[in-house]
């Protein structure tokens, strides 16, 4: 016997429990930890808690939570009134005015409308950049929906192009479809179109920076928020995990298209038969977003859209020289 013999002197080697066969396993079988006490043991092979989003797409596991759209919401409400009321005052008038008039000054000053829109997508992104990149260390873009489409949807749903000219056709079932509804007489967005200055800089804001924000927003950052939550409550009233997923993710595409829809209400002076038909665009944009898994595809529908409108828009003015200069 030696000094780091663990068998005490003068008790016979006790042979091993068999196992199942009625054979006893070699010394060799038995694990190092079994010999020593179930702390040890508990130590050497820790249970691995699941993890929430293991049945959850890829796509919808995203480090974002109700708390960070409440801070969100409030950032982005404070931040829109100090750049309104900053450039209100470097753009506004000198003098008291009443409101109507007020509306259409304000309205002939693009530097007040589009800066006012800009800066405020800025400062948003720059909230997005900061709180989910900077301070948890991820990728931005990627974290919010950014990918590349997969070769497997690019062959069942075709490459790039076939998003962006589907995004030209729904442009045109939704021109053909408003002209056979009835509009409010002063819309908003029609006193920006009484100027070839704002008439301009209106298209090249909805071709060049709306789809990139507004997809980035609602199908990036809200969609895969609300999915989980549709998702988390189904699963709470007991229901299995595939039908759990799919009510979370039709819920949410219906929830981020009535969202989308309604954010157009004020520039179109409340049309509700127009209203219905951008909320149906928007459900169409994120039904895309949820099929294929990436931002991309709802961004390419998007962008063909607006730019099959700006086109129209281009032709039906002659280049902008022939602005409407009443409702």
């Amino acid at each position: 016997m030696s000094n780091f013999d663990d068998t005490p002197s003068g008790l016979p080697d006790q042979d091993p429990i068999p196992n199942s066969t009625g054979e006893p396993p070699s010394r060799d079988a038995i694990p190092p930890s079994l010999a020593g006490d179930p702390i040890t043991y508990a130590a050497s092979a820790p249970a691995e808690p699941r993890n929430p989003n293991s049945a959850l797409p890829e796509d919808l596991r995203i480090s974002w939570s109700w708390p960070h759209l409440i801070l969100l919401l409030f950032f982005a409400t404070t931040s829109f009134v100090v750049i309104q009321t900053a450039l209100f005052f470097y753009y506004g008038p000198r003098h008291p005015m009443p409101k109507e008039e007020l509306e259409r000054y304000l309205l002939n000053k693009p530097q007040f409308i589009f800066g006012t829109n800009l800066l405020w997508y800025a400062a948003v992104f720059f909230f997005l950049y900061i709180t989910l990149s900077v301070l948890r260390d991820s990728p931005f873009w990627s974290s919010l929906g950014w990918k590349k489409l997969k070769s497997s949807i690019s062959q069942t749903w075709g490459g790039p192009w076939s998003y962006f000219l589907g995004g030209c056709a729904l442009a045109i079932f939704v021109g053909l479809a408003s002209s056979r509804v009835h509009t409010s007489e002063n819309m908003p967005i029609q006193e920006l179109f009484k100027s070839r200055e704002n008439a301009v800089l209106l298209m090249c804001m909805a071709v060049l920076v709306a789809p990139l924000v507004e997809e980035t927003v609602f199908r990036g950052y809200l969609y895969p928020l609300l999915a989980r939550f549709a998702y988390g409550v189904s699963r709470h009233f007991g229901m299995d995990t595939s039908r759990a997923l799919r009510v979370g993710i039709s819920t949410s595409v219906l929830l981020t298209g009535a969202l989308f829809g309604l954010m157009h209400g004020a520039q179109l002076g409340w049309s509700w038969e127009v209203v219905a038909l951008l909320i149906i665009v928007g459900i169409v944009f994120t039904s895309v977003r949820a099929r294929t898994g990436t931002v991309l595809a709802s961004f390419l529908l998007h962008l063909g859209y607006n730019s099959m409108i700006a086109v129209t828009t281009i032709i039906g003015t002659h280049g902008f020289t022939r602005i409407p200069t009443a409702p």
